[in-house]
């Protein structure tokens, strides 16, 4: 039975690596091996910064009740011969180095550094254990680092490319603001709705009034439309249309949306109807309103 989208490797790393980096102890257990634990080093490119004592702990005690079930995923050391570098399992590999184990099962696997960082990613994403900072940051080194575009780094971790483009843009937010955003004083929904005000500024000051009175994602979204520079209407776009009946429907969707609609009335009862948006985010949030659907769900 083929994995489904949600567990699978991202797109290009089953080809790389096969599903057995992560499930190795479904198969080829002649691969393992038990390799001293002080010859294996972390991965360089782990993207996740931050690691939970309590669930540490947790899977401590499993691993002392049960055995490690899943063995770790380690690479030759590019500069130091004998040794080895972490491509997957970096919870496990704390926790038994916490354990004090003298050797661990492992799978060895030759990976350049692209793949390495990709496969953290996936691993991490896959276990909903990145911040949203963590995860855009990852993003960015393949970009930067590796010269991935944007449709690259989807494929390989098996997301939509408006994903990818909606995490980078939070790499756009204030220092300050990224900070709330990784300590969890805001969501990706305020960060998102925040980015629609453009000036770093103004984005600082809505963020921290947001955090010291509990604003929703609803009411930033609220706020910032109102702050946001509006466009202003062309002559034969009218405001407010001489037919009550359509003035009414314009208000009707103005309200729904969120935004300015302007209706367009031709002779023979043609017209149409046009609908600003001043961003990616503030046009994906439109077409939520439209159509019920997430926008990732027409890109997938």
């Amino acid at each position: 039975m083929p994995p489904t989208r949600k567990g699978r490797l991202g797109r290009g790393l089953g080809a790389l690596l096969g599903e057995e980096v992560v499930r190795a102890d479904e198969g080829e257990r002649s691969t393992i091996r038990h390799l001293p634990r002080t010859s294996i080093r972390p991965n360089p490119f782990q993207p996740r910064r931050q690691f939970d004592p309590e669930e540490l702990a947790d899977l401590r005690a499993s691993i002392k009740t049960n055995g490690l079930l899943q063995p770790l995923v380690v690479r030759p050391d590019p500069g130091k011969p004998g040794q080895y570098q972490l491509v997957a399992g970096e919870r496990r590999f704390r926790a038994l180095t916490d354990l004090e184990w003298a050797e661990v099962p492992a799978v060895v696997r030759e990976v350049d550094d692209r793949t390495l960082l990709v496969l953290a990613l996936v691993e991490n994403i896959q276990r909903a254990e990145l911040g949203p900072m963590e995860e855009a940051e990852g993003y960015q080194s393949l970009v930067e680092d590796f010269a991935l575009t944007q449709g690259e780094v989807a494929e390989a971790v098996g997301k939509s490319r408006s994903t990818v483009a909606n995490m980078l843009r939070l790499l756009k937010l204030p220092a300050s603001v990224r900070r709330m955003l990784s300590d969890g004083a805001l969501s990706m929904g305020h960060a998102r709705a925040l980015l629609a005000l453009e000036h770093p500024g103004r984005i600082t000051e809505v963020a921290r009034r947001a955090v010291a009175e509990g604003w929703s994602v609803r009411r930033v979204e609220a706020h910032t439309r109102k702050s946001a520079p509006q466009e202003t209407p062309k002559p034969s776009e009218s405001a407010a249309p001489a037919d009550p009946a359509a003035a009414a429907l314009q208000q009707a969707l103005q309200e729904r949306l969120g935004t300015r609609v302007s209706l367009l009335s031709r002779r023979g009862g043609t017209g149409e109807i046009r609908i600003p948006f001043r961003s990616t985010d503030d046009f994906e949030r439109i077409f939520h309103l439209i159509t019920g659907r997430a926008p990732h769900h027409v890109v997938d």
